[in-house]
């Protein structure tokens, strides 16, 4: 059963005649390939927030039109006679210019963070079972060296997952397998900054971790402000810019619809980059699905994702997608790198899409992380009410704005004391800002939730003094 990307407007009416036509472009698009198993209407209705019987209008409509075909016992399935995917657009890759002054740099560290998911979770037996296929069924030539770029089975099935629940315009050849987002943004400015240095803007505040990286892979940071609608487009300036648009780390904001039209404005303007970390994009919770900007702008975005978030950071699995010219360049950077991630792995996940066993664990998580996310809200509102909560629509975290006279670092302690996964703000900022925490909740408990917010606010009762 199929995760979906469908965007509705509610208040434009005809929601049964909008998810109909969304599924339709989808369909001759092809984001959604012959075959495809839909979702039963209950659970479509259920992520969309609608009615079942709007859900099950819209299917009727698609059986009608010869889209869709249903079937007791089978589902509802895209029908086999579905219209093949168009051509990828064909563009140069943006050249870098030269570099500016570097900011102070953070060093990063390791282990449990705010943005972990909780592994006891991971799905042990389905992998197992995806492992065990792969072991039984790929031929020993697989087991070689092979294509740096990745298996061509795992890039198909990314592809197709990509196009269906991301709304990504990606063909299979645009795509390489890398060892996680780090990697693939190292190899990313590794090709961009050959020629000479490049000046990436990013995110303020952004995550300290990956700091040393961008700079390690050649990439002079220019920081740009991010407020309540995400980064200030009008602040831009660097010859390309890195952005999380669909939960940005820390704040948890959404680049806005005018922010990602400016966006798109400035990078065809001066023929620039865009390198998008689909940060969090897996985990929503109370708002539409955002699809990614790639699939606005191919030609322009260079697209990076993992299974980091929605399985376990350990497996080192992750993409590129990138225009043609940079995508074979990047799969030449890594050959010339490590020759390539696990075949064995990169085979399982092929497996676990195709089966539809990653679907059904995202769709597992989703309501796990929801009922603690919603229990560390609720506690946060009624025990400590003076701190402002954002950020809660998508995501593992929250961000936590703090009271006058909070210290961040005092409060940090104290929340990892109570075993909250905690991270100060501050080290994030090349600006100075609000007072603010982050906190994960992916591994809090619901029923901890209350203790550990209790505890906190005992702790931290005394502070209000400068």
């Amino acid at each position: 059963m199929a995760d979906l990307h469908i965007q509705i407007n509610r208040d434009k009416g005809g929601i049964a005649g909008q998810i109909a036509s969304e599924l339709r472009e989808s369909i001759r698009g092809g984001r959604l390939t012959p075959g495809t198993r839909l979702p039963a209407t209950r659970d479509l209705a259920t992520d969309l927030q609608v009615s079942r019987g709007v859900v099950v209008e819209a299917y009727e409509q698609l059986v009608a039109e010869g889209f869709l075909v249903s079937r007791v016992g089978v589902g509802t399935q895209v029908t086999p006679k579905a219209p093949a995917r168009p051509a990828a657009r064909q563009k140069v890759a943006p050249r870098p210019t030269p570099a500016r002054p570097n900011a102070p740099v953070c060093a990063p560290f390791y282990g449990h963070r705010p943005t972990s998911p909780d592994l006891s979770h991971f799905p042990r037996e389905r992998w197992l079972a995806a492992v065990r296929h792969v072991l039984t069924t790929v031929p020993s030539e697989a087991l070689d060296y092979g294509d740096p770029g990745g298996v061509p089975e795992l890039r198909e099935e990314l592809a197709g997952y990509l196009r269906r629940v991301r709304a990504a315009d990606v063909r299979p050849e645009n795509l390489i397998i890398v060892g996680g987002v780090a990697q693939g943004l190292s190899l990313v400015l590794h090709v961009l900054s050959r020629q000479r240095p490049l000046r990436l803007a990013v995110e303020d505040p952004t995550s300290h971790r990956q700091v040393p990286l961008l700079r390690r892979a050649g990439a002079h940071l220019v920081p740009v402000p991010v407020d309540e609608e995400g980064l200030d487009v009008r602040r831009l300036s660097g010859d390309a810019v890195l952005v999380t648009p669909a939960h940005q780390y820390p704040t948890g904001v959404v680049l806005s619809p005018p922010r990602r039209a400016a966006l798109m404005e400035w990078a065809y303007a001066g023929n620039r980059a865009i390198l998008e970390d689909d940060y969090d994009a897996e985990f929503r919770f109370d708002r539409d699905p955002v699809g990614c900007l790639q699939g606005l702008a191919p030609d322009r975005v260079i697209l990076s994702g993992s299974v980091s978030k929605a399985m376990a950071p350990g497996l080192r699995l992750g993409w590129v997608a990138a225009p043609p010219d940079l995508a074979e360049a990047v799969r030449r950077a890594r050959g010339e790198l490590d020759l390539g991630s696990p075949v064995i792995e990169q085979y399982a996940l092929a497996h676990f899409l195709r089966t539809g066993g990653y679907d059904k664990h995202l769709r597992r998580m989703r309501r796990e992380y929801r009922r603690r996310r919603d229990a560390l809200v609720r506690a946060l509102a009624e025990e400590l009410p003076e701190i402002r909560v954002k950020g809660i629509d998508a995501g593992l975290h929250v961000y936590l704005e703090l009271p006058d006279g909070w210290d961040e670092l005092r409060t940090t302690r104290a929340a990892q004391e109570l075993g909250l996964s905690t991270e100060p703000v501050a080290p994030m900022r090349d600006s100075p800002g609000s007072a603010a925490v982050v906190v994960g909740f992916a591994r809090l408990p619901a029923h901890k939730a209350f203790e550990a917010v209790r505890g906190l606010k005992v702790s931290m009762s005394g502070q209000n003094v400068d």
